[in-house]
């Protein structure tokens, strides 16, 4: 991560709301005083997670490749912080820039601000999730409800072909990040149709939820192995830090050869345990398209171009097989695809 995104995210988790309501103020009052120079804020659901690293890198890019462009970089410091998201969100709408970058956490708490932002001619572009509104420009992303169907149709392919596992019983795993965040509930939704479509005898438990904690998901998904036993036919985990969660308790229950398990997104420690063994497939978005794209749009935007409604960021599986293939490194590696658009 660079100094300047650094900065900017310490400024906003360590700094009074107060502060930052003046910070904003004069950043405002700075970029209308200079007409030729647009100012952007990107903000993101969470610092502590690679997934939002990576979007912040996309946007560094997008940064690097034009002059009159200042962005800041902004999020809480996790996406159970979602208030904290919605205050971050509302000093940067006062500060008045060109555009603001958002993925929002909640699609209900941060209405309000958008609608502000977007009355003010803020252009607003959504990345991500969306929010309850139609005050935004263009909204990119993943298409969630494919991505968990997608993640259902590897699961039966390797569940019966790399495990040789009848799937006319037994029950899988679920380890969900949060409750009520849209993209998840997409996720679980395309998964659980896919699986009823593929494998209608199989039993998907009820979710259990972790509040986006990685110890958590490791309790949970102990406590599964430990009450289904035999009957426990895999693990399907939405997001990156259930599914690290996952990994080591398959890890250290020693079953990585028993049964698959499936997980969204590609943190460097799921990465890894893809190519351990203990996850089999990760459902690979885009974030750094997703940050790429949406300073471009909110450039677009700023400039009086027509955009899309909606951008499907796209979802690729990736296993042990195509793991190292050029598009895949340059899929899952933000920092090596930033120099490749870059021409570096």
């Amino acid at each position: 991560m660079n100094l300047k995104r650094i900065s900017k995210i310490l400024l906003v988790s360590a700094l009074s709301i107060g502060l930052v309501f003046g910070i904003f103020a004069f950043l405002g009052e700075a970029v209308q005083a200079e007409d030729d120079e647009y100012h952007i804020a990107v903000i993101v659901k969470a610092t502590d997670s690679g997934f939002w690293q990576d979007v912040f890198t996309g946007a560094e890019a997008a940064d690097e490749e034009m002059e009159n462009v200042t962005i800041d970089y902004l999020g809480p410091p996790s996406e159970a912080d979602i208030a904290q998201q919605v205050a971050i969100l509302e000093d940067a709408v006062i500060g008045r820039p060109d555009a603001i970058v958002l993925a929002s956490t909640s699609s209900d708490a941060t209405v309000p601000q958008v609608e502000m932002a977007y009355e003010q001619d803020t252009k607003v572009i959504l990345i991500d999730n969306m929010v309850h509104t139609d005050s935004y420009h263009s909204f990119l992303a993943t298409d969630n409800v494919a991505g968990g169907y997608l993640a259902a149709e590897t699961f039966v392919e390797m569940a019966e072909e790399d495990y040789g596992l009848d799937l006319s019983q037994g029950v899988v795993g679920h380890i969900s990040s949060m409750a009520g965040v849209q993209v998840l509930i997409d996720r679980d939704e395309g998964f659980l149709t896919g699986m009823e479509d593929l494998a209608p005898d199989v039993e998907i438990l009820e979710p259990r939820y972790v509040d986006n904690r990685i110890p958590d998901a490791l309790s949970a998904a102990e406590d599964i192995m430990l009450s289904y036993g035999d009957e426990l036919v895999g693990f399907w985990a939405n997001n990156n830090h259930t599914g690290i969660g996952v990994a080591r308790a398959i890890e250290e229950a020693g079953v990585a050869d028993d049964f698959p398990a499936i997980a969204f997104d590609a943190d460097e420690d799921q990465i890894q345990a893809l190519r351990d063994g203990y996850l089999d497939a990760l459902m690979v978005q885009d974030p750094f398209a997703m940050g790429y794209e949406g300073v471009h749009s909110a450039i677009k935007a700023i400039e009086g171009e027509e955009l899309d409604d909606y951008v499907d960021t796209g979802v690729t599986v990736v296993t042990q097989e195509n793991l190292d293939d050029e598009d895949i490194q340059l899929l899952i590696n933000p920092e090596q695809r930033k120099e490749h658009v870059l021409g570096q």
